[in-house]
C-alpha cells in the first residue's frame, strides 16, 4: 500500500497524509489518529530514504554529549528528543566522552550522513574548526555555556546568577569561611559559577582566596576526595589563621555535593552545624539523601525543548536569509534545604 493508497481509505488528501509523515503536530489529532490507524493495521512503512531525496531532507538530527553518564545531559537529551519525537525525526545521540578529537570525529560523521541539523552540548571545540561546519549549511545550536555562542544559535541557563543568589544566602545564613569544589566539566559553566561564587565573597568581605577553591572531577568520587583535602587543610585545629577553617562548602555540582557530604561524615562531622553543603543542578536525588541538599536548580529539560525548537526553526526555515543568532538565557532556581544550615520556613521552601 502507498501513500495514496492510505489518502483514499482515510477520506483525506495525499497532503494531509503526508503532513501526518512529516509535520504531524499540524493536524488534527483526530485526523492524524485515523490516518495512524489505517498505516498501522495496512502495515504500511514510510521510505525514509526516498522521501528524504524528494524534500532534501533525512528527518535525522544529530546530538553530541559529552558523557552518558550525568543525569544532567540525560535530562537534556529527554527535552530535545520529545521534540523530535513529535516532529517524526531520529536523533542520533554521540557520546563523546569529554574528549574534543571524538567529538570533531563525530560531527564529520553527522555531516557525512547529510543530518538535518546538530545540537552540541556543552562544546569544548573551538570557532575555527566550526567554521567548517557553517560551510556545509547545516544547522547547528549549542546548549550549555562554552566560547562558540556568540555567533551560533544557543540555550543556556544563567548559571553566575545562581551562583551568585546562592552565594549569598550561605553568608546571610552567618556562614564566615566558604571553600569552593570546582568541577573540571562543563568547563566554562563551572568557571562561571566558581566566579559568581567568589564575587559574593568579594563584595561581603568574606575569603576571596584562590587557595579555598579546589579543582576536582565531577563526580561523587571528585567531590569525596576534594572535600576531605579541604577539611584535611582547614579544619585541623592549627592550620592555617583564625578565621580559616571552613564551615561552608560549595560545590559546581551536586555529584560533587554528594561526595562532600560523604567526606564531612566521614571525618566525624556534622552538616550542616559543623560545615554547611551547597550544590548546583538540583539532580533527582538531591531531596532525598539526608540531610537534603540545598542547591541551585538549572532547568535542563527546558533546555533541550528550546534547543530543539530553535533547530527545527532553523531546518524549516525556507527564507534564504537567515536571522540573526538567537541567544536563549534561561533563569535558575534556589531550592533551600537542610544542608545549608538555613532554619526559617524550610517545608515553604523545600
Amino acid at each position: 500500500m502507498n501513500i495514496k493508497q492510505i489518502a483514499k481509505k482515510a477520506g483525506v488528501s495525499v497532503a494531509t497524509v503526508s503532513r501526518v509523515l512529516n509535520h504531524p503536530e499540524n493536524v488534527a489529532p483526530a485526523t492524524r489518529a485515523k490516518i495512524q490507524n489505517i498505516m498501522e493495521q495496512e502495515g504500511y512503512t514510510p521510505n525514509w530514504f526516498a522521501q528524504g531525496l524528494n524534500f532534501n531532507r533525512t528527518k535525522t538530527i544529530g546530538l553530541v554529549i559529552p558523557h552518558t553518564i550525568g543525569s544532567c545531559y540525560m535530562e537534556i537529551a529527554n527535552g530535545i528528543e520529545g521534540v523530535t519525537r513529535q516532529k517524526g525525526y531520529i536523533t542520533f545521540m554521540c557520546n563523546m566522552e569529554r574528549d574534543p578529537q571524538i567529538e570533531r570525529e563525530y560531527i564529520n560523521h553527522l555531516i557525512t550522513r547529510k543530518v538535518d541539523g546538530i545540537i552540541l552540548m556543552y562544546s569544548s571545540l573551538a570557532d575555527e574548526y566550526m567554521s567548517m561546519v557553517r560551510n556545509e549549511k547545516i544547522p547547528v545550536v549549542l546548549i550549555g555555556e562554552n566560547e562558540l555562542h556568540p555567533g551560533w544559535d544557543s540555550v543556556m541557563a544563567d548559571c553566575r546568577n545562581g551562583a551568585v543568589q546562592m552565594a549569598a544566602h550561605l553568608v546571610e545564613c552567618g556562614h564566615e569561611t566558604i571553600g569552593i569544589l570546582g568541577g573540571k566539566d562543563p568547563e566554562h559553566e563551572s568557571k562561571s559559577i566558581v566566579q559568581g561564587v567568589r564575587n559574593v565573597l568579594k563584595a561581603s568581605g568574606k575569603n576571596d582566596s584562590m587557595d579555598l577553591v579546589y579543582t576536582v572531577e565531577n563526580s561523587i568520587e571528585g567531590g569525596y576526595i576534594g572535600a576531605k583535602k579541604m577539611i584535611a587543610d582547614r579544619t585541623s585545629p592549627g592550620n592555617g589563621k583564625p578565621g580559616d577553617r571552613i564551615d561552608a562548602i560549595f560545590a559546581t555540582s551536586d555529584e560533587i555535593a554528594y561526595g562532600a557530604m560523604d567526606a564531612v561524615k566521614d571525618s566525624g562531622l556534622t552538616i550542616p552545624d559543623d560545615i554547611a553543603i551547597a550544590g548546583f543542578g538540583n539532580y533527582k536525588m538531591s531531596n532525598l539523601i539526608e540531610p537534603k541538599l540545598t542547591t541551585v536548580e538549572e532547568p535542563y529539560r527546558l533546555m533541550g525543548i528550546y534547543g530543539a525548537r530553535i533547530l527545527f526553526d532553523r531546518i524549516e526555515e525556507a527564507a534564504t536569509k537567515k536571522e540573526p543568532p538567537k541567544h536563549i538565557i534561561l533563569k535558575t532556581k534556589m531550592r533551600i534545604r537542610k544542608s545549608c544550615g538555613h532554619k526559617e520556613r524550610i517545608g515553604e521552601m523545600f
